[in-house]
């Protein structure tokens, strides 16, 4: 019994130290101000979202957030990634069509706390209502990077790699999120907390500015 709950509480750790770790490095990413020289590539689209904390850290947040409100582990685990990468592409699409909305940083900084937030208090939804949630955010964070990328030649691959690092971000928070199921409250609130924090600071500065 004894080994049992000491090894349970090495996994806790090893799943907050990763989730630490992750940070640490992704926040060291997003300082480099590149996509490591590959320009308008798949390449430097999969690079794209681990250059800058905000998208980052919302699509670790969705699957976090999946995971840890989740009843059991099944196929809706998956509702909130998928809305969300689905709208990404979406997005992408509108800006490639010219499509301008408002607030679209602020609302790329908003869906970092709310997300953050949803997965501290273990917020439990239908999944088809996750996934809307999520995908309306989703919708900002394509668009964004849409407008950036209209007219510009190899802008499909740089879509595509986007797409691919953003499941396989989602994949990480839902690994993440699974392995901190065994904490209890503390472990979602821990992990939630600090995104929903960056969220909060995102969007204090963007107000500052």
């Amino acid at each position: 019994m004894q080994a049992s709950t000491h090894l349970s509480s090495r996994s806790r750790i090893r799943a907050l130290l990763g989730l630490a770790l992750f940070a640490v490095a992704t926040s060291a990413l997003a300082h480099t101000g590149n996509d490591g020289g590959l320009h308008h590539s798949f390449g430097s689209g999969f690079v794209h979202p681990f250059t800058g904390l905000d998208h980052l850290s919302a699509m670790v947040a969705v699957g976090l957030w999946s995971a840890i409100s989740a009843a059991a582990v099944d196929r809706r685990l998956l509702w909130a990634p998928t809305g969300f990468a689905s709208m990404l592409l979406l997005g992408a699409l509108l800006g490639f069509a010219g499509v301008q909305l408002p607030a679209v940083e602020p609302m790329i900084a908003a869906s970092v706390l709310v997300i953050g937030l949803f997965a501290a208090v273990r917020l439990r939804l239908a999944g088809w209502v996750a996934a809307g949630v999520v995908g309306a955010f989703a919708v900002f964070h394509g668009l964004a990077h849409g407008e950036e990328l209209a007219g510009v030649a190899g802008r499909w691959a740089v879509v595509a790699g986007m797409v691919s690092a953003t499941v396989l971000l989602h994949a990480a928070g839902l690994g993440a999120g699974l392995a901190l199921r065994r904490t209890g409250r503390w472990g979602a609130l821990l992990a939630g907390g600090t995104i929903a924090g960056m969220g909060a600071s995102l969007l204090g500065g963007w107000v500052a500015a």
